[in-house]
């Protein structure tokens, strides 16, 4: 480990010599801390966190993550290519630690900008919310310089539905073989879900949230509803009129709401509206002419106060710094064998492949890469979907081994960071993905010969 981190420090060392550290710092407090102090936000708490919160965070992550990728593929290709590295490999230490100290030393790297950058958000952000108006500043400290946990109501098993009408088609002969019982299912399980996120004019639909143990520290505390629902029919203003009782019947919160479609809305309520048992009974009426519909995912949700900020705020810096650590190890494992622009060239594909989520996760969906029939509404079968689907499945995968983890839109949104998922975010994307891409590299370095590296004359 001694040997580790001497190349390490020589890492970072060469940074500085090079003012690269110096370079990012400037260029970090300057997109961090100088452009929004000219940018102004609405005076509203929502717009305030768009330009301090999402913004700063988000071009953090992007220059570290380009300067990372950037250094990780030039600091060992270049080495190899002036044949510089030979001259380390003949002294006693294994090429493994070499390879592991150049990684150690880019963490390094970034996490002291990390800290540089972080500590500058945190101070603009509690300077800028002191000039908001009062009762902004009330909604900032409630709703999002906050940690908040989230409970969601009790999900329908579908599954057990659709497996009961499709038994029933079956007794009545309505499918005669396995391909009309998959179909027939694929059909069902869409009814099914269709039915439990449709509100229906003039029709309630009640939800239950288990608070469970939780409402012994919930007590007496104030509790807010988050809601996001789409509709059949638009009408003209935009906005439609809802009825939420909440809480048990004797003693129900009632409030009537005009809310916009397609746009989250957070409100409050009293507390302690559970029962004996920890249970949150919510009842939506829909008022409109037209049909609500309250996605199963993230359509409603109970949101709770869990922690403070600061700490919360820390623990989504660190698991954008494993975002960087794998970034890193990635440029390294492409430098192991490539040249330096194509080396780059290849972690940028990478990273341009991750941007492209949703695309990959649509073709995943619709099975094919040439899309679906407009005409029968089926997947154009072609040569490429047999090659390719299976790519994009593994890619999708591993995409979201390490998208699930977005300490960017909790934060912004107030949500919690906990300890456990901090852990679970090094342990997937450090530990796992970065250790996956480690050993292709330090295997690939320890098994190059570094003389052929050397420009023929």
């Amino acid at each position: 480990m001694q040997r580790c981190l001497a190349i390490a420090f020589l890492t970072c060392k060469a940074a500085f010599r090079f003012r690269l550290f110096w370079v990012l710092a400037v260029l970090l407090l300057a997109s961090v801390v100088l452009l929004p102090l000219l940018l102004k936000d609405d005076g509203t708490a929502r717009g305030f966190t768009q330009i301090l919160l999402t913004y700063t965070l988000t071009v953090i992550t992007s220059l570290l993550g380009l300067a990372t990728l950037w250094l990780a593929c030039g600091i060992l290709a270049k080495d190899i290519e002036e044949c510089q590295l030979q001259m380390v490999a003949v002294k006693p230490v294994a090429r493994w630690q070499i390879w592991l100290g150049k990684w150690l030393g880019l963490v390094f790297l970034n996490i002291a900008l990390l800290v540089i950058a972080g500590t500058s958000v945190y101070i603009l952000l509690h300077w800028r919310a002191s000039r908001l108006r009062p009762d902004q500043q009330q909604v900032l400290r409630k709703e999002i310089l906050v940690a908040r946990g989230s409970l969601k109501p009790e999900k329908p098993d579908i599954e057990k539905d659709v497996d009961d009408v499709v038994e029933e088609r079956r007794r009545r002969k309505a499918v005669t073989d396995d391909v009309q019982s998959n179909a027939s299912r694929d059909q069902v399980r869409d009814i099914i879900t269709a039915f439990y996120q449709s509100v229906r004019p003039g029709v309630a639909r009640d939800y239950i949230v288990n608070v469970g143990l939780r409402r012994v520290t919930l007590a007496n505390e104030p509790l807010f509803v988050r809601v996001k629902f789409y509709v059949a029919r638009t009408n003209a203003s935009g906005t439609y009129m809802t009825t939420w009782q909440i809480g048990p019947p004797n003693r129900a919160w009632i409030q009537n709401l005009m809310l916009a479609a397609e746009t989250p809305h957070e409100f409050a309520i009293p507390p302690n509206l559970f029962d004996e048992q920890g249970r949150l009974f919510i009842r939506l009426i829909n008022r409109e002419p037209t049909t609500l519909v309250v996605p199963l995912d993230e359509g409603l949700e109970v949101l709770y106060r869990e922690g403070g900020f600061t700490l919360n705020f820390a623990r989504g810096l660190g698991i954008i710094a494993c975002w960087l650590a794998l970034l890193a190890a990635i440029g390294l494992a492409s430098a192991t064998f490539l040249s330096f622009p194509v080396a780059a060239f290849v972690s940028a594909s990478i990273l341009f492949a991750v941007f492209s989520s949703g695309t990959i996760a649509n073709v995943v969906t619709e099975g094919t890469v040439f899309g679906l029939n407009h005409e029968t509404g089926q997947a154009a079968a072609g040569w490429l979907d047999v090659v390719l689907l299976p790519v994009f499945r593994t890619s999708l995968w591993l995409i979201n081994v390490v998208g699930e983890f977005s300490p960017i839109d909790a934060l912004s949104t107030g949500r919690s960071i906990g300890w456990w998922q901090l852990a679970r975010g090094f342990g997937q994307i450090v530990v796992i993905m970065g250790g996956i891409a480690a050993i292709a590299g330090m295997i690939i370095l320890t098994r190059r010969e570094l003389a052929t590296a050397q420009p023929q004359v």
